[in-house]
């Protein structure tokens, strides 16, 4: 686990632009695809500002979930929906490279559904990410794997259904962390001085949290802080 530490959002911005381009290109030159997991919440707008930034092969990227609300595609609580409004514009991106919700099932019916779409991506069982583009909330949850639920422990689905979600809407599917810490690397970044105590309780109290859980098994996690998120390490 490396902690980067940078002064205000904008270097946040800046220094995800270099990860997500050295990673990419690594990537797409050893194995001719890139697979990235993306995340809703504050993830949403440094990918916005720091993707169109990368230089890149972007037909070679393969674009899913980490996890996702189960909402129309049109809803403004739709990850895909605020990425396909606000990034794909600016990027060589298409909608065919995501890997989506299916629309209008039951949490556990596009729980099993994207698992399948998952194996027809990866050609198989093994769900290995180069990237996953992580965030946290200010009680230590990352994905949708809160403090405290029983996904915490979930080892035999590789994506989970949440019905009980304590941030709404309740409804979403989630990667487990058997998928996430089969990640090549995971990378959090972290802002603003409200969740410099959780970033403290993971990093320096090594509290266990959900997100202090991130630690893949042969691969590298970062966590990109800024000068407020880290005032208390």
């Amino acid at each position: 686990m490396t902690t980067i530490k940078v002064r205000d959002e904008q270097e946040i911005i800046n220094k995800l632009a270099s990860y997500i381009e050295k990673i990419s290109n690594d990537a797409i030159n050893s194995r001719g695809r890139f697979y990235v997991g993306l995340s809703g919440g504050s993830t949403v707008k440094y990918l916005c500002e720091s993707l169109p930034r990368v230089d890149t092969e972007w037909s070679k990227w393969v674009l899913a979930f980490c996890d996702e609300r189960v909402v129309a595609e049109d809803s403004e609580d739709s990850t895909f929906g605020t990425y396909k409004r606000r990034l794909i514009p600016k990027t060589g991106l298409k909608n065919s490279q995501f890997i989506v919700l299916k629309q209008g099932v039951t949490a556990q019916e596009a729980a099993v559904e994207y698992t399948q779409q998952l194996k027809i991506a990866f050609n198989g069982d093994n769900f290995k990410f180069d990237l996953l583009l992580l965030g946290m909330g200010p009680d230590g949850h990352t994905c949708s794997l809160f403090p405290g639920h029983p996904l915490l422990d979930e080892v035999n689905l590789p994506v989970a259904a949440i019905t009980d979600s304590p941030k709404p809407p309740p409804e979403r599917i989630t990667l487990t962390f058997p998928v996430i810490n089969n990640a090549r690397n995971c990378i959090f970044t972290i802002s603003g001085g409200e969740k410099a105590d959780v970033v403290k309780r993971i990093l320096k109290d090594k509290e266990d949290l959900p997100a202090g859980r991130v630690n893949p098994i042969a691969g590298s996690a970062y966590w990109i802080v800024d000068d407020a998120a880290a005032a208390k390490l």
